[in-house]
């Protein structure tokens, strides 16, 4: 319970919604896991050393509590601005991960298969939208 800060939520009586929020709770841990493993491996590679990254590490991961709340309003509302960031920015961005860590020989498997989300929701034409919006991307099997 300390995880969570010793607190106790009522999901309601279904046993079942207590199991999919865990597993949508998994899911950010092992995917945000995964990309900081990844992340320490391309700055090793760089040449960078591991708590002189994890200093500036802590500033991004220090971003995704702020993009919680705002994705939820924009996934119940179906609008997803690309005031802050767009699709089309998060494209040109995962591909010059992709580019940097493939030239060390790194694993691009798991950013390969974001980089298909993204590439998904550009073809549909949601370059100009927000990163909230690759949720209706997910939904359909690629």
């Amino acid at each position: 319970m300390n995880a969570v800060r010793g607190t106790v939520t009522h999901l309601g009586d279904d046993p079942g919604r207590a199991c999919a929020y865990e597993v949508a709770l998994l899911d950010i841990f092992a995917t945000s896991v995964n990309g900081i493993a990844h992340a320490f491996a391309l700055a090793a590679a760089e040449g960078i050393e591991p708590r002189r990254f994890a200093a500036l590490a802590t500033g991004i991961g220090g971003l995704l509590p702020e993009v919680i709340t705002p994705f939820a309003g924009q996934i119940e509302a179906g609008h997803c601005p690309g005031d802050r960031s767009t699709i089309a920015s998060a494209a040109s961005g995962i591909t010059h991960v992709i580019n940097a860590a493939s030239g060390h020989g790194i694993d691009v498997g798991m950013l390969a298969a974001a980089k298909g989300v993204i590439d998904r929701a550009v073809a549909d034409g949601y370059e100009r939208e927000g990163p909230a919006r690759l949720t209706t991307v997910l939904h359909r099997a690629g």
